[in-house]
């Protein structure tokens, strides 16, 4: 049975499982505390060990509800990863005092989230912390401030930063250890591969985060020529393989060099296990261009 064994994302970094279980959409799945639990303990079965949040998820909701689940088996702490986001402020009933979407990078926004998440979440530390989208006002020494005392609280194990460009992501880095970035990578979404944001991640033997591998289900959904187009060329490579789509998808996205974790954002089983069978799916460099060809709509140049 595939297991997603854990790598580390950095040199001198955490380890996560290779695929990471994203809560995102965590309060619509209308489930009580233990259904919550078992979604983690079936994650954490396939060694889906890692699991992605941020402080707005569910207008401010579902780190509570993640909480409330974990509650009920404690020990479950010490074998799983918990990573956060912060630098959004969303117009919420529970945030009553935000008048306007915003970004707030500033010293006391940052360790606030972090308290609040600690408090929802039910735990005395996060494994990593990113920013969650480049803030135009960021104050690239206050962020290292305020990530340097709440690693030395112990309350942030690591850092890393969601969404940013390749020189945002330097400027940073240039002033705090930084040990992944977080961005978004589908066959209908290939900027990454081509701005230099994976360039960088290889270059710095950071691995990447994959948010939104399936497009949001558009692959599957979508009626746009670019979706038609690789939707056909995904289901003839899985007839070949006799495999799920999802399961070429995510073979597609861990046969980057720069060895990127996709994020599953899905609360049913089989499609965590997918993507953990995509583990022991290598593809070939012509079947991967043969999807980016794809999506593109040509071939390479």
């Amino acid at each position: 049975m595939s297991v997603a064994a854990p790598v580390e994302l950095s040199p001198g970094g955490p380890r996560l499982s290779r695929i990471v279980a994203g809560a995102w959409r965590m309060d619509s799945w209308g489930w009580t505390p233990r259904q919550r639990l078992n979604w983690i303990e079936q994650c954490l079965e396939l060694g889906v060990t890692s699991f992605d949040h941020a402080d707005i998820y569910g207008g401010y909701t579902v780190e509570g509800l993640f909480g409330e689940a974990l509650r009920l088996a404690p020990q479950l702490r010490e074998r799983l990863q918990l990573v956060s986001k912060c630098g959004i402020q969303l117009v919420a009933g529970a945030r009553p005092q935000h008048r306007l979407k915003a970004y707030d990078t500033s010293y006391g926004h940052i360790v606030a989230s972090v308290e609040n998440s600690l408090r929802e979440l039910r735990t005395d530390r996060l494994d990593l912390l990113l920013i969650h989208r480049p803030d135009p006002l960021m104050d690239a020494d206050e962020v290292a401030r305020a990530f340097d005392d709440l690693r030395r609280a112990g309350k942030v194990l690591h850092f890393g930063v969601s969404n940013f460009t390749p020189a945002q992501f330097a400027l940073l880095a240039s002033r705090t250890l930084l040990v992944t970035h977080q961005v978004e990578l589908s066959p209908l979404q290939m900027a990454a591969l081509h701005d230099g944001t994976l360039d960088q991640a290889q270059q710095l033997r950071c691995k990447p985060m994959l948010w939104s591998p399936l497009a949001g289900g558009r692959l599957f959904t979508g009626q746009d020529a670019q979706a038609v187009r690789v939707r056909a060329c995904l289901e003839a490579i899985a007839a070949r393989w006799h495999a799920p789509v999802a399961t070429v998808v995510y073979a597609w996205l861990l046969r980057h060099p720069s060895q990127p974790l996709p994020i599953v954002g899905s609360s049913r089983a089989d499609a965590v296990r997918q993507a953990v069978d995509a583990l022991d799916r290598p593809m070939d460099a012509p079947t991967w261009h043969e999807v980016w060809s794809a999506a593109a709509g040509r071939e390479v140049p």
